[in-house]
């Protein structure tokens, strides 16, 4: 048992130059790679959260950016719907107005047509008195002069 020993502090004795070598390694690995590498992480690490954040600054800008525009595109519509409504109106009533004007016309119109045919049948009645009269008079001085030809000659001028 004494050379397992013998034979276990020969392999330390002989592994201390690659413990050394290995410490030393991973000692300048870590001041000339990790170290540098570390750092160059750490940095990379707050410049991606710094973007992020920059990035969600300016989402939040961009909605409310988008949001003032959508307000402002909805209040822009309410006025285009208002002045529509409002040049509506006013063409309605124009049109009205027009309606009114026209009905008045053709009521003035008719009237004067009703008060010309009025006095055209006044005139036509007249006429007809007037012609009436004078025709009986000659159908009355025919008979009492007793031309019986001249009544049948009456008779077609009356007609």
């Amino acid at each position: 048992m004494g050379d397992i020993f013998n034979q276990i502090g020969q392999a330390f004795v002989q592994a201390i130059p690659t413990i050394v070598f290995v410490g030393l390694l991973a000692f300048i690995l870590r001041r000339l790679f990790f170290g540098p590498l570390g750092a160059v992480l750490k940095k990379r690490d707050e410049q991606t959260r710094g973007a992020l954040e920059r990035a969600r600054e300016r989402a939040g800008l961009a909605e409310s950016i988008a949001a003032e525009y959508e307000e402002a595109w909805q209040r822009a519509r309410r006025e285009i719907y208002a002045l529509r409504e409002k040049d509506r109106r006013a063409a309605l009533e124009l049109r009205e107005e027009i309606i009114q004007e026209a009905r008045a016309q053709s009521e003035t119109k008719v009237k004067e047509a009703q008060a010309s045919l009025a006095e055209e049948a006044k005139a036509a009645r007249a006429e007809l008195a007037t012609t009436s009269q004078s025709l009986a008079a000659e159908i009355v001085e025919t008979i009492l002069a007793g031309g019986h030809a001249d009544l049948a000659d009456a008779r077609e001028v009356q007609r």
